[in-house]
């Protein structure tokens, strides 16, 4: 087992869970190494220094140590910073969780991605700054989807690749059909053109430039509805925390 000694690593916490008598296991999402779980020893013992540094939605930097494919170790931490607001209230938490745990189910442990450290990193910023937390996850949700293995075709009809007419999506064909192939899918979705737009734009856009959003309600249903079918239907993917994402924003 490859131990990488006093490294220092920018990380997102994704979890954490109490362990033995004292101790605490803390998943992070690092940019460096990927997800990586830690053994933090006598963390919960009072009085424990770096507890405000291991608290649930919390970013920063870490000295520590990493292993290949076993526990690693947080020696001190550098710089931290909390999603405040995120930590405050229980709507916006339970969107933060639901996108975390997306990302630990779709990345391989030790599997450096800066390219997801990064969006989920402004993804939590957003949400933090209270901008619709709904279509933040669903930009995240349709963008994650590769992670899965499903990439739907979203640039022109699947079939003869004209983006001149109406298109709506078919999981079927995995992708968008137009209009004149509608009739090859009658189970497709029949999706209005506004969430067509919106489905497509979400599929490239780089939060890091997103300052506002502004989607209207019936079309927050549609991709909501959209989206839930291809990660049941398509990914078969069912996590605890969409569940109780969808009891908290039904209250």
């Amino acid at each position: 087992m490859a131990l990488k000694k006093n490294v220092t690593f920018n990380g997102i916490l994704l979890y954490r869970r109490n362990y033995r008598e004292n101790d605490m296991l803390v998943k992070f999402f690092t940019r460096e190494y990927g997800t990586k779980m830690f053994l933090i020893r006598r963390g919960r013992k009072p009085g424990f220094k770096m507890s405000g540094d291991i608290l649930p939605f919390t970013y920063g930097q870490y000295e520590g140590s990493i292993s290949d494919d076993g526990l690693s170790y947080i020696k001190e931490p550098i710089e931290t910073h909390h999603y405040l607001n995120i930590s405050n209230d229980i709507i916006l938490n339970a969107y933060a969780m639901y996108l975390m745990n997306l990302i630990d189910a779709g990345l391989s442990e030790g599997e450096a991605s800066p390219r997801w450290f990064n969006q989920l990193f402004y993804a939590l910023k957003l949400i933090d700054q209270e901008i619709d937390p709904a279509i933040i996850t669903n930009i995240m949700e349709i963008q994650l989807l590769t992670l899965f293995g499903v990439q739907p075709w979203l640039k022109d009809c699947v079939v003869c690749h004209r983006d001149d007419l109406p298109l709506d999506y078919s999981t079927n064909y995995g992708g968008l059909l137009c209009e004149q192939h509608w009739h090859l899918d009658p189970l497709r979705f029949n999706l209005d053109q506004r969430t067509v737009f919106y489905f497509r734009q979400f599929s490239v856009i780089n939060l890091k430039t997103l300052n506002s959003v502004n989607v209207q309600r019936p079309t927050k249903v549609r991709l909501r509805t959209l989206l839930d079918s291809i990660y049941s239907d398509t990914v078969g993917l069912h996590l605890k925390s969409k569940r109780f994402l969808d009891e908290m924003t039904q209250i």
